[in-house]
């Protein structure tokens, strides 16, 4: 479609700018929580300890990867995407301003009511906003998808890296709880933006999408639908499916995990931490919240540089390397991230020396980064090119669906290495993820000839 090239329309300004406004908000709320339940009341927190913050930050991650299946299914059949976008804005906004109004008597309380509030409103907007966004491109072809979602991939990054970077700083200076209050007060102005962009839309996203995705080739379709079992080749491509879902489930696990350390283990003392590193420029005490920023900054830096690699390995005559072999090299990298957090713990005496430069959270972040950015924006291209046409539905949503056990775990995971030597801990750790990644490096010819048929 080549006016899509050319000019994107309003609308599409209206999702993504809906995007960064809500990440904004989310990600420094997530760094928040973590640091607000640690924290001492002296410095703005409610002085719990780690593994209760730990426990608190996984729940928050691993219930908003497991709503939006639940609010994708109800846009799909009975309500309309538009309305349920904003309904999902406000009771994020109101969880957030639960958080704000936390104290040491209700504290675990009112963290419980901003999880649950932010992972139903989650629920309801995070897919819905990305399908009204597909629907305002209704004769584009895959790679010109592929381009607008990239672009709406920038603009989550942008806000992620803003709210870590910018309201973090409002949660050290003026405290935790004005920091949730900014945060909810975003996603109401986003409610407005929303509802006056909305007349941008056209018809996207004004009745369910299946609905709406109704057409004399949909009956066709149904008519025609083939109720034969798999056959060999399909039931290969399920099961590798299935692998690389697990082995990016693992991933996940330990990326999520890694901040737990960066924060209570590496960060500062004024922010829940036990100081092993130095987060100081001159006399201004970084925010640990600007390790999630660096992420964020380097996906957006990272992530047109790879798919300029992609694009220009697979006009080699051997092509391009296969989901299993980036799956494989992007795990081995984020064991470089634990083995460096090992490396810093032993050289600061975990606690007993003097803290270890900066270094090692710039070293953890761009392992992290890099191995994300490897494999994790492929994930469902994968899927969508080689799940059974009867089975893409499920396949789709079994890959958000290990990311909510990984959510779920690492926190509990993290504490149960908290009862052992953080140097020998973390390198079985990294043994191990590494380990993991080179015998799925081993079998990936073996993987791609069971997609590819061969």
């Amino acid at each position: 479609m080549e006016n899509t090239k050319k000019k994107l329309p309003f609308g599409f300004y209206v999702c993504c700018l809906t995007f960064s406004f809500e990440r904004l908000a989310y990600y420094a709320a997530k760094w928040g929580l973590s640091i607000f339940i640690v924290a001492t009341a002296a410095h703005g927190g409610l002085g719990l300890d780690k593994s209760v913050g730990a426990a608190m930050s996984s729940n928050l991650v691993a219930f908003t990867y497991i709503t939006p299946i639940i609010g994708g299914y109800i846009a799909d059949r009975w309500i309309s995407p538009r309305i349920l976008v904003p309904v999902g804005e406000i009771l994020m906004g109101l969880g957030y301003l639960c958080a704000w109004r936390a104290t040491e008597a209700n504290g675990i309380a009112m963290m419980w009511a901003m999880i649950i509030l932010v992972s139903i409103g989650t629920g309801f907007f995070k897919g819905n906003v990305s399908g009204i966004n597909g629907r305002l491109f209704p004769l584009a072809d895959q790679d010109e998808l592929d381009t607008v979602f990239n672009l709406q991939y920038m603009f989550v990054n942008i806000g992620s890296f803003c709210g870590t970077t910018f309201l973090s700083l409002i949660g050290t200076n003026s405290g935790y709880r004005t920091m949730f209050l900014v945060c909810g007060i975003f996603l109401f102005i986003d409610c407005i933006w929303w509802f006056v962009g909305m007349k941008s839309f056209g018809d996207a996203g004004k009745k369910p999408f299946l609905v709406d995705n109704r057409s004399e080739n949909v009956e066709k379709a149904d008519k025609e639908k083939d109720n034969a079992p798999l056959t060999k080749l399909e039931r290969n491509r399920v099961i590798a499916i299935l692998i690389v879902t697990v082995f990016s489930g693992i991933f996940w696990l330990i990326w999520y995990m890694a901040y737990m350390p960066v924060y209570y283990e590496f960060g500062p003392v004024s922010q829940g931490g036990s100081g092993w590193a130095n987060w100081n420029i001159g006399s201004f005490e970084m925010p640990t919240a600007w390790f999630d920023s660096m992420n964020g900054l380097l996906c957006i830096i990272l992530c047109p540089i790879f798919a300029g690699i992609w694009a220009k390995m697979r006009q080699r005559p051997q092509g391009d390397w296969g989901m299993f072999t980036k799956t494989a090299i992007g795990i081995i990298i984020l064991g470089l991230c634990t083995g460096s957090m090992v490396l810093a713990a032993a050289l600061s005496g975990q606690g007993t020396k003097d803290p270890v430069g900066i270094w090692v959270i710039i070293l953890a972040s761009v392992c992290m980064s890099l191995g994300e950015v490897i494999f994790s924006p492929l994930g469902n291209a994968f899927i969508s090119k080689y799940a059974p046409k009867k089975l893409l539905g499920t396949m789709l949503g079994v890959w958000p669906l290990i990311i909510f056990f990984s959510g779920k775990a690492y926190g509990p995971l993290y504490n149960w290495l908290g009862n052992f030597d953080f140097v020998k801990a973390y390198g079985v750790v990294t043994i191990i993820i590494v380990a993991c990644g080179v015998i799925m490096l081993a079998f990936t010819k073996k993987f791609d000839k069971m997609v590819e048929g061969k």
